[in-house]
């Protein structure tokens, strides 16, 4: 037993030693006398981009053990996703309470053991890693706290840097993090040059003097620093800004920023053209502190939280660049096996199976981070939408591209044209564009192995079925999973239209020869595709290596479809006498035999009920024209009828109580022991009747209010007087700070857009106010567009009846207000456009009521009905 423990500890010694060896050779990452990372080799500059992901933590732990799940696989899987969309950088705050007793000393347990093996896995991949040591808060979200023992427990955060126990506990935990041994690299983090260096904390919450700040970030340095750790050490610098002059005046080498520019946490998806919340980011202090470019700068997190669209990243990219930022983390990549129900943060949804747009879009921006000059201007919006080698964004087109000549990259479907076909080596996108076409829902890669061989990846479909930023439950599913067989032609000159197609990945067993560029009945998996008559240099095999990639290599999740699901947005309105087309998404994992809409208007007892076939259109979309004659004012009400062999079901029917979409009721209102009476509702109006942006029929009303430049207390009361009024909705605003403004919005996309006929005749703005209530002479009112410019003009007195009227005429380009407000509030919370664009109605897509408020009083609006005249 002796001489086997003898053997095993010299086995060890020789691994840790060998480690240390390869690790002398290995690049690292300095930062200079001027504040910039370069690479320790080529003393070039170096640029990060990535992602946070917390699976060995908290919620995203949890939630794999009630699934009963094997956490390493599935580290395995997404850290494969996280190489594939070409990510450098992963950042994450660990979490102390999970790793510390109560006097800091760090525990060996699962969770260190997790991130050993993440560690290890990322480094396999060449990602670099930030580790921040602590987060000082708990483990529950969106469950409750979890009491572990961990010394954070003890302390309020905001104590948690000045309390000297607390500070005592954090010297032990950060000596002992930092020394700790990998077992699974045989590296301490210390010395692990895949780690590029620590955040002290997540950000800290500061409450003592700039002396009693100054002394606890030093006693943070000399405890790292005892461990013999010679990496950068960062600190939050966009926290607690009435000490930012403290943190340059400390040894630490590294500064670290977030980016949330649309807020977090709305409680539902987000819409609009957000590219003027991303124009800048401007440090306010900057040009204010001594010593602020001798000190790295990071992005330890962003997001544009809440939204669906996959136009925003590489614009975000672009920004950071442009304010000196090297390296760049998102949070938080949801692990796979729970992003059916986003579940780990309710505000942020990034999966490369879940939402693959959103993926791409990130891939895109990590090439822009990598290739943008730091420091470099491209204009301000709209300018900025074209930028460096073949970047673009489009809010119309939900686009994010790359075209540079051998990078081929897009979010959604394009018409742009590859800059060079003949020279393309590497292309990924959903959707199609004139090199692939391809009608599934899921992320694809073409990648050229060497001239004539080609590996192509395709995930399976993703279909959004319930809103993915509500109220989560791992019973609620957002997004499915179906693996759907669709035609893909692929146009690239070096494969030709004749090639060998082979399945490569476990389980696939696929092979044949395609004669006209055309791969039919593509289902998701990993291709070999080599050009006809070519003779390939290297024998390309499953496990052959290719950019930190075996190429036989894919991770999907399971079809998650059993019944159809039916996706459908009602149009909010329309008009009568013309025709309504109805679309919807009828997803499932084979086609259905057909897809029916019967309106309310059909009964049991009648001889002949009318129907209306729906065509498929493309992938999961089917479309049907509703007869003018059959529109008529009031409300359209419908159902969808799905038929497949001898199953018929019908939708909706209603909402589960877990928020789940409904799969439907069996049967279809033509049976005689139907009994559902949910419909999908159109209100149809007059042709020439005005246009309503806003009724008034609770105290939300679907109107968003803001104060700016900051939070306000908010009273909202309908105030419904009698059966023969209509009723009014009031806001009272108590404000904190001077010089308020006070903002209400409400999107109205969906009105104008099924009132274009009439929107041409329209001239005037009109608002019913309560006249006998005294408004300020600051009341403005107006639309942002789908460029997302402000248009306003000032509201005058009203008429007897207590209608404002604006002309159109009278609308003048304005700044627009950033809202939802954005951290760090630091921020600038305006956009000033310098390019002129004209006011077009067509274009409108959100209301927008502002008044100046008084400095720390109560100011109060009281609006009733809005429409278009």
């Amino acid at each position: 037993m002796k001489r086997l423990l003898i053997l095993t500890f010299i086995s060890l010694l020789f691994s840790f030693v060998n480690a240390q060896a390869k690790s002398t050779s290995t690049p690292i990452i300095y930062i200079d006398g001027n504040g910039v990372m370069r690479w320790s080799d080529t003393r070039q500059e170096a640029s990060f981009f990535g992602v946070n992901y917390t699976l060995p933590f908290a919620h995203a732990y949890r939630a794999l053990g009630y699934l009963g799940l094997d956490r390493k696989a599935a580290i395995d899987n997404d850290v494969y996703h996280i190489a594939r969309l070409g990510l450098n950088a992963y950042r994450i705050h660990l979490w102390d309470v999970e790793l510390t007793d109560g006097e800091g000393n760090l525990l060996e347990n699962e969770h260190l053991d997790l991130m050993d093996y993440l560690i290890a896995k990322l480094k396999e991949r060449n990602i670099h890693i930030v580790v921040t040591a602590q987060t000082n808060f708990g483990n529950g979200y969106p469950e409750r706290n979890i009491p572990t023992g961990g010394f954070s427990y003890k302390y309020d955060k905001c104590d948690m840097h000045s309390n000297p126990e607390a500070i005592a506990a954090q010297e032990t935990y950060l000596h002992d993090l930092v020394k700790h041994v990998n077992p699974y690299t045989g590296l301490a983090y210390k010395d692990d040059p895949s780690i590029v260096g620590f955040e002290i904390n997540n950000e800290p919450c500061h409450s003592g003097t700039k002396e009693e700040v100054k002394a606890y970030i030093n006693r943070m340095l000399k405890a790292i620093h005892k461990t013999g750790n010679r990496k950068p050490v960062f600190y939050n610098v966009s926290h607690n800004e009435y000490v930012v002059d403290v943190y340059y005046e400390t040894a630490i080498q590294g500064t670290t920023y977030q980016w949330y520019p649309i807020g977090l946490v709305s409680g539902q998806t987000q819409q609009g053209n957000f590219l003027p919340s991303i124009d800048s980011y401007d440090i306010s202090f900057a040009d204010k502190v001594k010593g602020f470019n001798k000190k790295a700068r990071m992005i330890y997190e962003f997001d544009p939280a809440d939204i669906m669209y996959s136009y925003m990243y590489p614009a975000m990219a672009r920004t950071f660049r442009t304010a000196g930022f090297q390296w760049i983390t998102q949070f938080a990549y949801d692990p796979m096996d729970i992003a059916s129900t986003n579940t780990e943060y309710q505000t942020h949804f990034l999966n490369l199976a879940y939402t693959p747009h959103k993926a791409i879009s990130m891939k895109i921006a990590a090439e822009a981070a990598y290739s943008l000059k730091r420091g470099e201007s491209y204009g301000s919006y709209p300018q900025d939408t074209l930028f460096g080698d073949g970047f673009r964004v489009s809010y119309t087109e939900d686009l994010s591209e790359l075209n540079n000549g051998k990078k081929y990259y897009y979010s959604n479907n394009t018409h742009t044209r590859p800059k060079d076909a003949s020279q393309l080596v590497s292309i990924a996108g959903c959707g199609s564009s004139p090199v692939v076409s391809y009608e599934g829902t899921g992320a694809y890669f073409v990648d050229c192995l060497e001239p004539g061989v080609w590996r192509l990846e395709v995930m399976p479909d993703a279909v959004v079925v319930s809103d993915p930023f509500a109220k989560p439950s791992l019973d609620k599913e957002v997004v499915t999973i179906a693996y759907g067989a669709w035609d893909m032609s692929i146009q690239i000159p070096d494969l030709g239209k004749e090639f060998a197609f082979t399945a490569i990945n476990q389980g696939n067993l696929r092979t044949e020869e395609v004669a006209d560029g055309k791969i039919r009945s593509l289902r998701p998996g990993v291709y070999l595709l080599k050009r006809k008559n070519c003779t390939p240099t290297r024998n390309w095999k499953a496990d052959s290596q290719w950019n930190f990639i075996r190429i036989g290599e894919y991770a999907a999740p399971a079809p998650r479809i059993t019944d159809f699901k039916v996706v459908h947005t009602p149009e909010a309105v329309t008009e009568a006498d013309k025709a309504l087309t109805i679309s919807a998404q009828v997803a499932g994992n084979v086609f259905p035999d057909s897809v029916i809409i019967y309106t309310d208007k059909i009964s049991f007892w009648n001889e002949h009920n009318p129907y209306i076939k729906m065509k498929r259109t493309s992938g999961y979309t089917y479309q049907a024209t509703i007869p003018a004659a059959e529109i008529k004012e009031g409300c359209f009400r419908y159902n969808i009828i799905v038929c497949r062999g001898d199953s018929t079901r019908t939708y909706p029917a209603g909402i589960s109580s877990c928020g789940n979409p409904s799969s439907g009721t069996k049967g279809n209102p033509l049976d005689w022991n139907y009994t559902s009476d949910s419909y999908w509702t159109t209100r149809v109006v007059a042709p020439g009747s005005a246009i309503q942006l806003l009724a008034v029929t609770d105290t939300h009303s679907g109107v968003e209010a803001y104060t700016l430049p900051e939070w306000n207390e908010l009273q909202r009361t309908l105030l419904d007087f009698s059966p023969i009024e209509k009723p009014l909705l009031r806001f009272t605003f108590t404000s904190k700070g001077e010089k308020p403004q006070h903002i209400l919005r409400k999107s109205v996309k969906e009105e104008i857009e099924g009132r274009k006929d009439k929107l041409k005749s329209c001239t005037t703005l009109c608002i019913r106010v309560n006249s006998h209530k005294m408004l300020s002479e600051n009341f403005s009112a107006g639309f942002i567009t789908s460029d997302g410019y402000t248009y306003k003009g000032i509201c005058t007195a009203p008429s007897p009846e207590g209608i404002i009227r604006i002309p159109f005429k009278d609308l003048r380009q304005t700044d627009t207000a950033l809202l939802p407000i954005a951290y760090p509030t630091f921020l600038k919370q305006y956009f000033h456009p310098e390019t002129e664009i004209p006011f077009q109605p067509e274009k409108i897509e959100k209301l927008e009521l502002s008044v100046s408020g008084k400095d720390k009083t109560k100011t109060t609006i009281e609006i009733g009905e809005i429409w278009l005249e």
